[in-house]
């Protein structure tokens, strides 16, 4: 059986040179090529090369249709602008797509979810397997305490994130607010400051940290009278995403077409 063929979008990133390193270790897969944005000055290097495990014969191009068609599936750790228009590219050649990039707005989610239906497409806010167990516990937490509990969710990561709070952040409080019949759009509080008021009873607090080389740290507390539970995951590497995304990567090539979620790679679908 040929090895898998990955194309890695921001193959120069500290996620890219991760998961090509990743990748190069399995034994059904192998790098075929790297994506980089234009003016870059590894453009025209070797993807192996850059993320230290050799020369694999992987370039680094400027433009995905240039290499499109040596993949199997995509892999794409960058900005929500590159990363449309790759799954765009993606979705006329029917490539399977695995999303770990964060940031989107409401409309680009909706063309994400349009373009799916074209090519299997695994998205995730977080590919760590530890993060979407605490997904889980999350609800199941929420669901159990129910109202007489205040929900507060703080995360942090280092001083290069561009978005704010962390798709996993929005992710953990959209599962919360479900499992106690509520919308963060009508109870999501991002940061406070000033004269605020007493905290309403339904509000549900999200709170961005930025410091430092912080891999990603994520706490979900609920705040009763005379006790207080706190589910926490620290991310002590970038491995833990990395290997996720593989994970999703192997899985995706043989799923349907359709918007899948890491819970679908994990579990299995309903």
């Amino acid at each position: 059986m040929s090895p898998i063929q990955v194309v890695i979008n921001g193959a120069a990133g500290k996620m890219g040179r991760m998961i090509a390193a990743g990748v190069h270790s399995q034994d059904d897969m192998q790098v075929a090529a790297g994506v980089e944005a234009p003016g870059s000055p590894h453009l025209g290097q070797d993807a192996g090369e850059l993320a230290g495990v050799g020369f694999l014969e992987a370039p680094v191009v400027e433009s995905l249709e240039t290499v499109i068609d040596k993949a199997d599936v995509l892999i794409e750790f960058t900005r929500p602008g590159p990363t449309l228009q790759h799954l765009r590219a993606a979705a006329r050649t029917q490539t399977p797509f695995v999303i770990a990039t964060t940031g989107f707005e409401e409309e680009e989610l909706a063309e994400i979810s349009e373009l799916a239906q074209q090519t299997p497409t695994v998205m995730a806010p977080n590919f760590s397997v530890g993060v979407n167990t605490l997904i889980k516990a999350v609800a199941l937490v929420a669901e159990t305490l129910g109202d007489a509990y205040d929900i507060e969710i703080v995360e942090a990561h280092h001083n290069e994130k561009v978005d704010a709070p962390s798709g996993t952040a929005v992710r953990l409080a959209d599962v919360a607010a479900e499992a106690v019949g509520r919308s963060m759009r009508s109870v999501g509080v991002y940061g406070r400051h000033g004269i605020v008021g007493a905290r309403k009873p339904k509000e549900i607090g999200v709170h961005a940290v930025r410091g430092g080389d912080i891999v990603g740290d994520h706490t979900v507390m609920f705040a009763g009278k005379g006790e207080r539970i706190e589910l926490v995951h620290r991310s002590q590497s970038r491995e833990a995403f990395a290997s996720g995304a593989i994970r999703a990567a192997r899985w995706i090539v043989s799923a349907p077409k359709g918007l899948h979620s890491f819970d679908d790679v994990l579990f299995g679908q309903d």
